[in-house]
């Protein structure tokens, strides 16, 4: 088996363990240590002047390649047109674009420095797969270099209509990019229509009757490969997490009240605004509900460097407040907002024992914390998904889950209530529907059908070429 060389922009840190990483770590560190394979990114570390000397390290049976950023293309490349371009453009928010021409040239900087790194590693027999949005030119680059090896790119976000890509300046480039990776992931259909569209539309491909796109002469494959999590691991990791301290003391607090819990980063993408004012209506409308439930919600700071991420903190501690302040009783918190994080752990374990989980992002690629909250769930007495229906995982799960619109106050707010109020019969009922989406395509099976990919149609574009 051909040796796979991975790059993203942060790898997983020694210093969290194993047990820590998330889904794409768990996926990609699987399919790694079948191929003899290497993790290539950035260490997380900005320096005036870095060194490029690459670091070379093995960890959990893989090995790894790291290096920094200088504290100028961290800026550019990554707060710049990472993170306050191409963000917002992907999750439909172009208001919030802070565009100029020096941060893209940054991000071209950055690729090439990525690009440069992974010709010191690749062989003839290497697999190159690059992943999500901050890397898009890396595989363009690399042709440009000579590099033939086959080339596959996932990403991770939401890839946007032709009306919204269309507003970034150049966005030709980025199709361009596109277009030099043999096979090119999905999260949805419709990022794939998306894509597909721009591509026409953008720069004249030919998309063929298999949905082999044409650009040049040159063709790739872009296909959806929804991601996944590691169900056992999730599983175990709950019930460890249920019986901890932690665990046990959440427990105690809860005082037999149910429990709803969000746990997303702090980002204007996940809607956390608009689901603390729905849960404000669901106080008001349902009285009942008044000391008979509690809402926690994890949030941990990301992204400090950008503005509108501190803004938003500031909101939602004043909207804390104002619902604490409003709806309070002497033994009764309804909020509890965290803005830290916690271990992987104690997170399973949280969501374990909640009675309903709220994901309700106003758009995103996919959400894997929806499908942990289904793996951490107790089969006999299991809780209730509340999910948007702009999140990715919404197309996988729709007959378990409860959709909402996450614009639609009210109706969020009723959702909830239907959601505390479900009979267990359909709690169980639909907990086993989602079980069975994920048990039929878990991380190790993404990975392993992405793999698949690649190397059929990067066979097919070699054999196109000695023809």
């Amino acid at each position: 088996m051909n040796s796979l060389i991975v790059a993203s922009n942060r790898v997983p840190s020694p210093d969290k363990g194993s047990g820590s990483q998330g889904g794409l770590a768990v996926g990609v560190m699987n399919a790694l240590s079948r191929t003899d394979g290497l993790w290539l990114g950035w260490n997380g570390n900005t320096e005036e002047a870095p060194s490029r000397v690459i670091d070379h390290y093995d960890f959990d049976g893989v090995r790894f390649a790291t290096f920094p950023m200088s504290i100028e293309e961290h800026r550019l490349f990554y707060i710049g047109y990472s993170n306050e371009v191409l963000w917002p453009l992907f999750h439909y928010r172009p208001d919030m674009i802070e565009y100029n021409r020096e941060k893209e040239r940054g991000y071209l900087a950055v690729n090439q420095l990525f690009a440069d790194n992974i010709r010191t590693v690749v062989n003839e027999d290497s697999r190159i797969w690059i992943h999500d949005y901050q890397l898009m030119a890396v595989g363009h680059l690399l042709r440009q270099s000579g590099v033939e090896a086959p080339l596959g790119f996932f990403l991770h976000t939401p890839f946007p209509p032709w009306d919204l890509l269309r507003i970034l300046p150049e966005y030709e480039n980025l199709l361009h990019y596109m277009s030099a990776y043999d096979t090119i992931g999905f999260q949805t259909d419709l990022d794939l229509y998306n894509f597909r569209d721009c591509m026409k539309r953008g720069i004249g491909a030919e998309v063929e009757e298999d949905g082999t796109l044409v650009v040049d002469g040159r063709r790739s494959r872009a296909d959806v490969y929804p991601i996944s999590i590691d169900i056992e691991t999730a599983r175990e990791m709950a019930e460890q997490g249920e019986h901890s301290p932690t665990g046990q003391r959440l427990k105690r607090s809860l005082n037999n009240r149910p429990l709803m819990i969000g746990t997303d980063r702090l980002d204007y993408s996940k809607g956390l605004y608009k689901r603390f004012q729905a849960y404000e209506r669901l106080l008001e409308r349902f009285e009942e509900r008044r000391g008979n439930v509690i809402y926690i919600q994890i949030s941990p700071s990301s992204r400090t460097d950008v503005e509108e991420y501190a803004a938003l903190r500031t909101t939602l501690e004043r909207v804390t407040g104002h619902v604490n302040g409003r709806f309070a009783e002497y033994d009764w918190m309804p909020l509890r907002y965290l803005n830290r994080g916690y271990d992987r752990a104690s997170i399973m374990g949280f969501l374990r024992q909640s009675r309903v989980a709220l994901i309700t992002p106003l758009r995103d690629g996919m959400n894997l914390v929806a499908k942990e909250f289904i793996a951490a769930q107790d089969p006999e007495d299991p809780g209730v998904l509340v999910l948007s229906h702009l999140a990715g995982a919404s197309r996988e799960l729709a007959d378990g889950a409860l959709l909402c619109n996450p614009f639609d106050i009210d109706g969020v707010a009723e959702v909830m209530e239907r959601a505390l109020s479900m009979p267990l019969e359909e709690r169980r009922a639909r907990w086993q529907s989602m079980m069975t989406v994920l048990r039929n395509n878990d991380i190790h099976q993404w990975s392993e059908s992405f793999l698949a990919a690649l190397d059929h149609n990067a066979g097919r574009r070699r054999d196109g070429q000695q023809q």
